[in-house]
């Protein structure tokens, strides 16, 4: 009898195991179909889906997400070629990471996310997201554009323009100051550093100095050029004879005229900057679609129309995947050639 329970038992425990297996095995195969039904993540770097997960909380406006959304996209590039560069050793000294951190960190600050202010909630439209709502943090030009926005010397479109030279400006100095922390956090490394290192060492750390305040001495010198810029342009309204109208293409021009480049090379420069503000102004005007469609479909979501609203969704979608398209590769492009006058600049110096 004894025996006969005792085969029972084990008889039931590996049923009970088997079952067990059977039922690990579903649920494997279930976590397998969802993880394949589950979108792809938008990023493959960790901290930057935790900076994208964190903007859609915050309830950025649907044109500051999708033009967040290129900067990540840009930063995760320079990211993972980052990563391939040190696996080859090819940034001992550490200075390309520390771009990178400063890169982000100026993300941070553009979309209010540094922990310095509450990021910019979105409930408005394009143009009036910035006219209204957006701050400048400077007074001298809360001043200029208070004064634009009342001369009558603007259309509304002019304005629209106007107040994106603004928001670069301050996109600028944003950099600017990030840069200047970093040097001066650099400076005090390097005086308590420079003791210690070996003879052959000290030329390099001061070489990579001077590079860093030759990079702040450009981009203060672009501040400059910027708010007498703006100053000019509000006291005199646009000159619409002027070569360029898009801020960046302006300020790279500039700084292009002012290398060493041959006629060849600047007019050559020239036509590239002409195509690529066709596509700066190409991305603004699905920006602005993408606002007023998201506008629309508020408006629907408030009807109860299902099937108007699940129409617009889809533009809506379409909108968004193709701004955030427009606004890498004009990222990417701007990035290119930022680099080539850049190399322009540093040939100066030799």
């Amino acid at each position: 009898m004894l025996r006969a329970r005792l085969l029972l038992a084990a008889l039931a425990v590996q049923a009970a195991a088997a079952a067990g297996g059977k039922y690990s095995r579903e649920a494997n195969e279930e976590a397998k179909a969802a993880a394949a039904a589950a979108p792809p993540a938008e990023f493959r770097l960790v901290k930057l889906s935790q900076v994208w997960a964190k903007a859609q909380r915050l309830h950025l406006s649907a044109v500051k997400l999708a033009e967040l959304h290129s900067d990540l996209k840009i930063q995760e590039k320079d990211e993972l070629s980052w990563k391939k560069l040190k696996a080859e050793g090819l940034d001992e000294d550490g200075e390309k990471e520390a771009k990178l951190r400063r890169n982000l960190n100026v993300i941070l600050a553009k979309y209010g996310m540094d922990g310095k202010k509450d990021a910019q909630l979105g409930d408005t439209n394009y143009v009036k997201d910035s006219l209204e709502n957006d701050v400048l943090d400077d007074p001298r030009l809360e001043k200029l554009w208070n004064k634009a926005k009342t001369s009558g010397k603007f259309t509304d479109e002019e304005l629209d323009k106007l107040w994106r030279e603004f928001r670069h400006h301050k996109e600028k100095v944003q950099d600017y100051n990030i840069l200047l922390e970093t040097v001066s956090r650099t400076e005090d490394t390097h005086k308590n550093m420079i003791s210690g290192l070996e003879e052959e060492e000290v030329p390099r750390k001061h070489d990579l100095l001077h590079q860093k305040h030759s990079e702040l001495k450009e981009k203060l010198h672009s501040i400059s050029q910027g708010f007498e810029r703006l100053r000019r342009v509000t006291h005199q309204g646009y000159d619409h004879s002027s070569e360029f109208e898009e801020p960046r293409v302006i300020d790279l021009w500039d700084l292009a005229k002012s290398t060493n480049f041959t006629e060849k090379e600047l007019e050559s420069l020239r036509e590239e900057l002409k195509h690529f503000e066709a596509k700066v102004e190409k991305h603004h005007h699905y920006q602005k679609q993408l606002e007023i469609s998201h506008q629309k479909m508020r408006h629907i979501e408030g009807m109860g129309d299902e099937e108007h609203l699940s129409r617009n969704k889809e533009k809506t979608a379409m909108l968004e995947e193709k701004t955030k398209e427009l606004g890498y590769k004009v990222k990417k492009h701007l990035q290119d050639l930022s680099t080539r006058i850049s190399r322009g600049l540093q040939h100066n110096e030799l």
